[in-house]
């Protein structure tokens, strides 16, 4: 299934808000059962995306200071 970047801004809109029902640009409605679920599906859709090219994988770097 391929996905848009107006679908994962949309997901990511819902967790920022807590929401658990999205409205897409068509009209159609989702609700998640969960927070959980929806995490699941932004992670999925955003693998879709990276897999396409239509979004990059961030890259993070964590650099240690002191010996703690």
């Amino acid at each position: 299934m391929s996905f848009t970047i107006t679908q994962l801004e949309a997901i990511e809109r819902a967790i920022a808000s807590g929401e658990l029902t999205i409205i897409g640009a068509n009209g159609r409605q989702v609700t998640y059962r969960s927070m959980t679920d929806l995490l699941k599906a932004r992670d999925l859709i955003k693998k879709g995306l990276e897999e396409t090219g239509s979004v990059k994988k961030k890259k993070f770097s964590f650099i240690k200071f002191g010996n703690r």
